[in-house]
């Protein structure tokens, strides 16, 4: 979930294009679903609904979260993460997807051995704030020039490193279950580019954990569980460990690459509306106990790539497809998480490691491409990124933009409010981007 900001910087001195409206999008939908687009559709569906949702469940434990508030998470991100796809792919006629973020679910992995998940819940709907504003006034372009993209870029890699690491653990836990569920991976995204890998892993790691008797049944209640929602709880440290860091996120990766990819195909974004809608998904997601619901980086690259058809008019409709999906998905949240709590921990952990390596690429190759700038900053903020650094109740992500930025102004020479020179190429690692959002 990367990109660089060049493009969207000079779009940003445009202004939204003008919607075709709802009833333009509903009246050219039945042309534009076809093969093509349903099965992009469900492509980016399965994506977000295998690994990632192991991401936020896997979140969830670090917080001691129970059952009921594991739910009501996984309903906020994911229902109006499909109502956001809805909203914008039929209002503009573009593949302009919802979902959330990825990497801001990985950081609070980290962030629940400080915060509350009341905290938590709190600083979800700060960010959600601090986004809207940021699109209400229209100063993106402002925030990216302050904080460089490879330096936002590793602290995500930095940030979520440990997944890689937990995944290669798992594996040495349970080697039968965690081994073959990882083999499987590797062996689809070599013969096939149809099946996703990590829902290739998953399935096997499922069949083999049934096969030999591992399905923790005794540990959980295998019925449906309604949402327990969480009071929010707003503290200035939760502000800057949490809340600050999500909004980064969704501004400077998911927004970021959407944009990214949406002009790399030959679309005219609306780069406002995007920003706008994500800050109201993630006040509205934290209200319900979600991190954030947001424009998705991944998805919109699955969404509005030439899976979906070659006519790009008639993209929009693999982002209802997964619209629809996401939002399914998220009511039956109260089945799938109990089954998912019953699976041995080691096949969560290595499934969640795997579907993050495509994230976690591309933030390298955004943190450290041979062209880039701010390559000192880039290491701090990796580092400390994936340190267990927690000052003044704030925890490393934080930290990682600060000394990211102050390294990149002392060694780098960085002029903070001029645009880095270094900041080009948004298309072509956009498009990166999106390949390893498929692979």
């Amino acid at each position: 979930m990367s990109t660089q900001q060049s493009a969207p910087l000079q779009a940003d001195v445009h202004k939204d294009p003008v919607a075709p409206g709802w009833m333009s999008g509903l009246r050219e939908l039945p042309g534009a679903l076809n093969l093509n687009s349903v099965s992009a559709g469900l492509v980016a569906a399965i994506f977000g609904c295998s690994g990632p949702a192991l991401i936020v469940i896997g979140a969830a434990q670090a917080g001691n979260l129970s059952n009921g508030q594991t739910v009501a998470w996984l309903l906020a991100i994911y229902l109006l993460g499909g109502i956001i796809s809805l909203f914008m792919g039929m209002r503009y006629r573009m593949p302009i997807t919802g979902a959330y973020s990825i990497p801001g679910a990985a950081i609070m992995t980290s962030a629940f051995a400080t915060f509350s998940y009341q905290e938590a819940v709190g600083a979800f709907i700060m960010a959600g704030v601090l986004v809207l504003i940021l699109g209400i006034t229209g100063v993106i372009g402002r925030i990216m020039r302050w904080v460089p993209m490879p330096i936002v870029m590793a602290m995500i890699a930095g940030a979520m490193i440990r997944f890689g690491i937990a995944a290669v653990d798992a594996v040495s836990a349970a080697p039968l279950i965690a081994g073959l569920a990882a083999l499987a991976f590797f062996v689809t995204g070599r013969v096939t580019r149809r099946v996703p890998p990590v829902l290739a892993a998953l399935v096997v790691g499922l069949v083999v954990t049934l096969a030999t008797g591992q399905l923790q049944t005794g540990t959980a209640d295998i019925a449906f569980v309604m949402p327990q929602f969480t009071a929010p709880v707003f503290t200035l440290g939760a502000f800057f460990g949490i809340a600050v860091p999500l909004a980064a996120l969704v501004i400077g990766a998911e927004n970021a690459q959407a944009i990214g990819v949406l002009m790399a195909e030959g679309y005219k974004p609306p780069i406002n509306a995007m920003t706008i809608i994500s800050g109201v998904g993630g006040i509205v997601a934290g209200m319900m106990g979600g991190h954030n619901a947001n424009i998705a980086g991944p998805m919109t690259a699955i969404c509005s790539s030439e899976q979906a058809g070659e006519c790009k008019d008639k993209r929009y409709a693999a982002t209802v497809v997964n619209g629809l999906l996401f939002a399914g998905f998220g009511i039956v949240a109260g089945l799938a998480v109990p089954f998912v709590m019953a699976l041995p921990k080691p096949l969560i952990g290595v499934v969640a490691g795997l579907a993050m390596i495509g994230v976690l690429l591309s933030s390298l190759q955004g943190a450290f491409g041979p062209r880039l700038g701010n390559q000192i900053g880039a290491f701090v903020a990796f580092v400390v990124g994936m340190s267990s650094l927690s000052m003044l109740g704030i925890s490393a992500p934080f930290w990682a933009l600060v000394f990211g930025v102050i390294a990149s102004v002392l060694a780098d020479k960085l002029s903070l409010g001029e645009r880095n020179p270094a900041q080009t190429g948004s298309e072509d690692l956009a498009k990166v981007s999106g390949e390893r959002g498929t692979a």
